[in-house]
C-alpha cells in the first residue's frame, strides 16, 4: 500500500468519523442539554449558531469522503472505463459499492434537505414567532431528517466494512 492511498484512506475514515461524531454530539449531547431551564432564554440561539458550525464542518467532512472515496477506488485499479462499461458494479463488491454509492446520495439529498430548507424554517418560524403548533411540525420534520440522516451515517459504516472485509450476511 502506498503512502498516498493510506494517507487517503485515513482521512476518509476521519471523516466518516467527524461526520458521525458531530451528529451524535448533537443528538445525545447538546440538544438535551439544550433542554435544561437555565438555557431556555438563549436555546434558539445556541441551536441555531451550533447547527450552523456544524453545517460547515458536516459538508467538508462529506466532501472529503465523496473526494477520498473516489481515489481510493482509483488506488485500488478501477477506473472511469469500469464505470462506463457497468464492470465498477458487477460481483460481491460491485454490488456492495452501488449501495454505498447510492446511499450516500440518499444521505446528500436529505441532509440537504435538513440543513437548507427544514432547519432554516424552523429558525425563521422561531424569530417570527410563528404559533407553537406550526414550529413544532417544523421541529418534528427537522427531527426525523436528523434521524434519518443518522441511521443512513451508521449504516454507511456497516457497508464500508462489507466493502473491504466482506458481507457477513
Amino acid at each position: 500500500m502506498g503512502a498516498l492511498y493510506f494517507l487517503s484512506v485515513w482521512l476518509h475514515i476521519t471523516a466518516a468519523a467527524v461526520w458521525v461524531g458531530g451528529m451524535v454530539f448533537l443528538s445525545l449531547g447538546f440538544l438535551p442539554a439544550l433542554r435544561h431551564p437555565d438555557l431556555q432564554p438563549v436555546r434558539s440561539t445556541a441551536l441555531r449558531l451550533v447547527g450552523l458550525r456544524l453545517r460547515v464542518i458536516g459538508w467538508v467532512s462529506l466532501l472529503v469522503l465523496l473526494l477520498t472515496g473516489i481515489y481510493n477506488l482509483g488506488a485500488r485499479g478501477y477506473g472511469w472505463g469500469d464505470l462506463l462499461t457497468g464492470n465498477l458494479w458487477a460481483g460481491a463488491f460491485g454490488r456492495t459499492l452501488l449501495e454505498k454509492v447510492t446511499t450516500f446520495a440518499l444521505l446528500v439529498v436529505i441532509n440537504a434537505l435538513h440543513d437548507f430548507w427544514v432547519g432554516p424554517k424552523v429558525s425563521a418560524l422561531v424569530h417570527q414567532n410563528a404559533p407553537t403548533e406550526v414550529v413544532t411540525r417544523w421541529r418534528k420534520a427537522a427531527t426525523a431528517l436528523g434521524i434519518l440522516t443518522l441511521l443512513l451515517s451508521l449504516w454507511l459504516i456497516a457497508v464500508g466494512i462489507m466493502l473491504v472485509r466482506g458481507r457477513p450476511f
